[in-house]
């Protein structure tokens, strides 16, 4: 594509007379420049890339795309925002891909990883090929790729989406972070359902409010649009029992649907019955039931469940074809996730990261519990610091055996996030023992029969960084190695 076709896609004020050369690629990343790319210099929290743009040369840009002047021998284009640029040439350069494709969002604090899965799976037995973007992995028509943040940038994200055209994907699945709704990473896409989990506190080392944090979910409402395509509908669906839900109807011109327990809603559960090795409960659409049994527990998957089938439906897929499937997942990976090697105590390694998420998670083992409840939680450094004593006091508060530990501290004191974590128990009873593969071991060696063990906060993760080091580390391995070996 020739530079000024690029260009044509950006603000009508760009100012540009320059040559015309042929654009083979678009990076921000100086390192990936090979001949005939343009290199966007995007001003980020900890380097600057218009530093770089020199090595871009060297290494064949045919033209950059900055914010200032730079003294270089090759086209220059100056806009007022290189992040937000990036998203139109982006979108522009890989041909729209998601107006090819039927994109489903995922936002809230918990539960957009499950829920996605849920969701993708339902597409994928309808006879869908898929596409996941989420938390744990890229998947493109079966796949795996790695990934790095939740939501990647524009740039990643439209590369992502062409490649999933390019393979023939119908349905892609994606987890819509508040960083990536703030930071317009997802602008250009065009979404065709919304989905709304839930929200509670997180974040705030970033939005510094939970009124600045809900404002940024509701991006992704608003960017459904404002028009009606009577032949190709958008629509939000939102969790009924949460209060944010009620801003998040008045952000979107989009049909609304609704799913919940406790409140009146499109689609609802009821009759609930929850037990150790499943759920079962009656899905209520359109004033009849169907019901459901599936291999996960707690009142959060139900939540989950509830927003796969709504989506699903106002999909077109049928609620039999929806059940089939979701009776059949067997879980995600470090999503309540049992750890078994042969012994008489249960351990559940959970990604609860959050002060509901790690409450929701107590308050379902407490009910299958016989004996004594054993969690090891921790809290990431250089994340919101008001959590710390939060996390300590549900833990305190609703297991017999809190044990306080590293998360991933990165670049903080390890030692300074557990005063934090201590600051909300004064005079309860706890253990704490800094390193996590310590704090794993003393709860499986001081387990009884019918005991159950909690490992909180990493979940799937394969690695703990400490200071700028990336170590491996997997709650699930250290877990069981600790049981056989005992």
């Amino acid at each position: 594509m020739k530079l000024t076709q690029l260009l044509e896609t950006l603000h009508p004020l760009t100012p540009y007379s320059g040559s015309d050369p042929e654009i083979t690629s678009i990076e921000n990343d100086n390192r990936k420049v090979i001949p005939g790319s343009l290199f966007i210099c995007i001003n980020g929290y900890t380097v600057d890339g218009h530093d770089f743009a020199e090595s871009a040369v060297q290494k064949g840009a045919a033209a950059i795309l900055a914010e200032r002047q730079l003294p270089l021998d090759i086209p220059v284009v100056i806009v007022n925002d290189t992040q937000r640029a990036m998203a139109v040439l982006a979108d522009a350069f890989y041909g729209q891909p998601t107006k090819k494709l039927k994109l489903i969002g995922i936002t809230g604090t918990n539960g957009k990883t499950t829920t996605s899965h849920m969701i993708e799976k339902v597409f994928f037995d309808h006879g869908h090929k898929t596409g996941l973007i989420g938390t744990m992995y890229t998947k493109i028509a079966g796949k795996v790729l790695e990934t790095k943040n939740t939501t990647p940038e524009s740039l990643t994200l439209q590369k992502t989406f062409h490649q999933m055209v390019e393979e023939g994907v119908q349905t892609a699945v994606m987890e819509v972070s508040s960083h990536a709704l703030d930071l317009g990473r997802v602008h250009g896409c065009d979404y065709d359902v919304a989905v709304f989990t839930n929200l509670t506190q997180d974040h705030l080392d970033y939005h510094k409010t939970m009124d600045e944090y809900r404002h940024a979910k509701s991006l992704l409402f608003a960017q459904l649009g404002n028009t009606f395509d009577h032949s190709s509908p958008k629509f939000a669906v939102l969790n009924a029992d949460d209060p944010a839900s009620i801003m998040f109807s008045k952000a979107t011109s989009a049909h609304v649907v609704t799913y919940g327990i406790d409140s009146i809603a499109d689609i609802r559960a009821e009759n609930i019955d929850m037990t150790p090795s499943g759920t079962k409960f009656d899905i209520i659409v359109g004033g009849k039931a169907y019901p459901i049994k599936i291999k996960l527990i707690g009142k959060f998957s139900i939540y989950n469940v509830l927003a796969s089938i709504s989506t699903a439906i106002v999909s077109g897929i049928s609620i039999e074809e929806i059940i089939m499937s979701l009776e059949g997942l067997e879980g995600v990976a470090g999503r309540f996730e049992l750890i078994q090697a042969g012994q008489d105590f249960t351990v559940i390694v959970d990604y609860a990261h959050t002060p509901d998420s790690l409450e929701n998670v107590l308050n379902t083992i407490k009910q299958f519990a016989k004996k004594r409840i054993f969690v090891v939680v921790g809290c990431g450094g250089d994340r919101d610091r008001t959590k710390r004593p939060l996390m300590a006091q549900i833990a305190c508060s609703l297991a017999t055996d809190p044990i306080f530990t590293s998360d991933n501290p990165r670049s903080e004191d390890p030692l300074g996030i557990l005063n934090e974590m201590e600051a909300g128990v004064q005079g309860k009873n706890y253990q704490v023992i800094p390193d996590r593969k310590e704090a794993i071991t003393y709860a499986v060696n001081h387990a009884s029969a019918g005991d159950v063990i909690l490992i909180a906060g990493k979940g799937h993760e394969t690695y703990q960084i400490i200071g700028t080091e990336v170590h491996d580390f997997d709650d699930r391995l250290v877990a069981r190695k600790a049981i056989e070996e005992r």
